[in-house]
């Protein structure tokens, strides 16, 4: 499911509420979750699961095309971990 879908599936769920103010809920969370993220905070969604930023340490790599190593920067990767309620739902449980 894309954005502009979820922003439709809850208009449709929705009939009291405009479309463009659904839109501008759905556009408030994730940029809120973008922005707790960006400054190194957990955001955790409560039986869906807690986003987090990871760490990943300098290494040295390899150019698979050419075979010569490329040192590549340290940086901070996007991580989610599902929650209880959303794994064992997604397992039929």
């Amino acid at each position: 499911m894309i954005r502009s879908e979820l922003i439709q599936k809850l208009a449709d769920e929705n009939p009291h509420l405009y479309q463009r103010d659904v839109e501008r809920i759905v556009n408030t969370v994730f940029d809120e979750i973008t922005d707790a993220m960006s400054r190194g905070d957990r955001v955790e969604l409560r039986g869906f699961g807690a986003f987090s930023v990871k760490r990943r340490d300098a290494r040295t790599g390899r150019n698979p095309r050419t075979g010569e190593t490329v040192e590549v920067e340290e940086k901070h990767v996007p991580f989610f971990k599902t929650g209880k309620l959303l794994r064992d739902r997604l397992n039929g449980k």
